[in-house]
């Protein structure tokens, strides 16, 4: 059986073929994004849907020329943020994406939104996410006239292969929205009238993979979420492993059969009975991005070459790794989805481990513990036990002194992610559940 997976990440958009009976990847394509609007607004973080979806056609038009027998299209894409349509299914609005600020700006009051929701409605819901981005525009007028759903950018591709005028998100997708109970499977209803906010402009959704119609004549699966998809393409349905995925943010999941949350962590809807917990770090991988560019800008000043530098970090982890004593680096540079005022920090310096080669090391330690400190949170009310690792993303994939450091953080073997478009091959495994 061969299927076709569509992953529209916020940096990339990528497309693979995959031979689901021998399990390979036979075609693998990406392209950058490159939709991301400049604003005035330091906070906002929009793209232009018309960009978004025209290369995610032309990406799946091209694997369809070399592979005419595909089956089943599947679809995801960053969670969270949301375009809006009108009533005959034509967007009105750019992407507001998951990394959008305007959730924490403070009001007259001082106040966050986020904070002022948690307080007045007793439902905790992170900026970026759909329905506070939602309600942020409706009180600084910013809903396009004649807006009459929501949804993801994944289930608006969805929509425009298949010609729906109406969008059909899975559960994984509706939950990114914030105000949904995981546990019932609801949208807080209560809460959200509690607000400013109509639950009209919430569309339908499914706990199954369910089609939404066909495009040139194959089925077309409603959008699942990027984390639900990269679990799906690199861990499966195995308990007790752990996916670890470091690229633009860090994230941390694990399967459970039991409903379990904690501060930073989600049980986010998976497939039938089960959950995925997750756990984000906002930074992740741009930690180690930061370091980067804070050496080349002292390069720059030494009169050195403008270049890369992470051939130079890679040589000063290694170096870094030999120290017993090192420094402790937070690298949580953008805050937490918990606590989005703290910043990173160094501490346990002494005048022999303050050098070029521990603070390297130092970060990566930092990145990984970020992620280790929420599987803590996992273990302590469910019966999780980090048997085994998957690792994700290039942050991991790219860096051998970081997996080394995660496998000894974590007491656990590690191993890459069997595929490496992981969301885009577990986008295409879920349109083999429907066939």
């Amino acid at each position: 059986m061969k299927v076709i997976g569509i992953d529209i990440g916020t940096t990339t958009i990528s497309g693979v073929v995959l031979d689901t009976d021998k399990e390979v990847t036979l075609e693998a394509r990406t392209v950058e994004n490159g939709s991301f609007f400049q604003t005035e607004h330091e906070w906002e973080r929009i793209q232009d849907v018309r960009v978004i979806i025209k290369k995610a056609l032309d990406l799946t038009d091209e694997l369809l020329e070399h592979f005419p027998e595909a089956e089943a299209i599947g679809l995801t894409g960053q969670m969270h943020g949301i375009v809006y349509v009108d009533r005959e299914g034509k967007h009105l609005s750019p992407l507001y994406t998951w990394q959008d600020g305007r959730g924490n700006l403070p009001g007259e009051d001082g106040r966050t939104l986020t904070e002022q929701v948690l307080q007045e409605t007793g439902v905790s819901a992170a900026t970026g996410y759909g329905l506070i981005t939602h309600l942020y525009n409706i009180r600084h007028d910013l809903v396009p006239e004649g807006a009459a759903a929501l949804c993801t950018i994944g289930d608006y591709l969805g929509m425009v292969l298949t010609g729906r005028t109406e969008p059909l998100m899975h559960v994984s997708n509706a939950a990114s929205l914030g105000f949904f109970d995981g546990q019932s499977g609801t949208f807080f209803r209560d809460a959200i009238q509690k607000t400013d906010m109509d639950p009209a402009i919430l569309p339908p959704f499914t706990q199954d993979f369910a089609s939404l119609g066909n495009y040139r004549g194959i089925p077309v699966i409603c959008a699942i979420g990027d984390n639900q998809a990269s679990f799906l393409g690199s861990v499966g349905l195995r308990p007790n492993v752990l996916l670890l995925n470091m690229g633009t943010g860090g994230q941390i999941s694990a399967l459970s059969d039991r409903f379990y949350e904690a501060p930073g962590i989600e049980a986010r809807p998976f497939v039938k009975g089960k959950y995925l917990l997750a756990g984000s770090s906002l930074c992740g991988g741009r930690a180690y991005a930061v370091l980067e560019r804070f050496f080349r800008s002292f390069s720059a000043f030494t009169g050195s070459e403008d270049r890369s530098l992470y051939d130079v970090l890679a040589d000063l982890a290694e170096k870094g790794k030999k120290e017993k004593d090192r420094m402790h680096v937070c690298t949580a540079f953008h805050g937490t989805r918990v606590n989005p005022d703290l910043r990173g920090s160094i501490t346990n310096l002494s005048e022999d481990n303050f050098t070029p080669e521990g603070l390297t090391y130092g970060v990566l330690e930092g990145m990984a513990r970020e992620l280790y400190d929420m599987y803590c949170l996992m273990r302590e009310g469910t019966s999780l036990k980090a048997e085994a690792l998957i690792a994700s993303g290039n942050g991991l994939r790219m860096n051998p002194i970081l997996q080394e450091i995660c496998k000894s953080m974590f007491g656990a073997d590690l191993t890459l992610a069997p595929y490496k478009e992981e969301a885009a091959c577990g986008a295409a495994i879920s349109g083999t559940m429907i066939l």
